[in-house]
């Protein structure tokens, strides 16, 4: 345990000092699912913290994230403080920019993370802590003026060590990205997000294909006149997701604020 809180401690300082931008949600799971609605997540975690980063360079670009899940000390009979992390991070390879054929670029990506709690069922993170290694291609394009962006991924998934309901191993999957941001109203909103669709074996659920999106809306304070350089956006995040938080459709939406660098 002690390890653990080291261990995501140091991350966070480390991911934190090339932060893009950082994060705080304030997450209505466990109120909109309990057992009364025939779904219980009130274990989930009531905050998350991201650090997000993009950097784009001459050969492509690096993105990663943090998540860092915690419960409230009004949660009982749950874990006090840091429950989960979990974290991603992709580059897309593109040794032919300038070309015509510079939408394409080549994507390697790695995920994983950690539970205190131990148990992948319980809904306490809403995520899936199992690593995975994925390689693919990558579609991606933008406006002229760079206030729309989008790209799609197809991709190989290696999930080790996973089994399926016979007790058989299932390493090998797909999964698909599409990423998208959007800039509006003289920029005074931003819309943007990211939807996965993935095969990965769930016998604890009966499941093998899982859905998730995570559309986010925010309006930027720094368009207030003499207030430029503060890059605060408050807003809000909705997690859609099938077979992801637990079996079946779920809808969770965030209460969220946004630090921008």
């Amino acid at each position: 345990m002690k390890k653990f809180f080291l261990s995501a401690a140091f991350a966070l300082l480390c991911f934190g000092a090339f932060a893009q931008n950082v994060q705080l949600h304030y997450d209505f799971g466990h109120n909109a699912y309990n057992k009364e609605g025939g779904k219980d997540l009130r274990s989930r975690a009531y905050l998350t913290t991201t650090v997000e980063m993009f950097k784009p360079d001459s050969f492509g670009s690096t993105f990663f994230f943090v998540d860092m899940d915690y419960v409230s000390r009004n949660n009982p009979g749950t874990t006090r403080g840091v429950v989960g992390a979990y974290w991603e991070i992709a580059r897309e390879l593109c040794f032919w920019q300038g070309t015509k054929a510079d939408w394409l670029s080549v994507h390697v990506e790695y995920n994983g993370g950690l539970n205190v709690s131990g148990n992948q069922a319980d809904g306490l993170s809403g995520l899936s802590f199992n690593n995975a290694f994925l390689a693919g291609l990558t579609y991606s394009g933008h406006s002229k003026d760079f206030r729309r962006t989008w790209s799609l991924s197809a991709m190989y998934k290696l999930i080790p060590k996973t089994l399926d309901a016979a007790g058989n191993k299932d390493y090998h999957n797909f999964q698909i990205t599409g990423v998208w941001g959007i800039n509006f109203a003289k920029d005074w909103c931003t819309f943007s997000g990211f939807l996965d669709v993935w095969r990965e074996a769930r016998p604890w659920q009966g499941t093998k294909y899982i859905f998730l999106s995570e559309p986010q809306f925010w309006v930027n304070f720094n368009q207030i006149k003499g207030w430029e350089n503060v890059h605060l956006s408050l807003g809000t995040e909705v997690e859609l997701s099938v077979n992801f938080a637990g079996k079946g459709f779920f809808a969770i939406p965030t209460l969220a604020a946004k630090w921008t660098f």
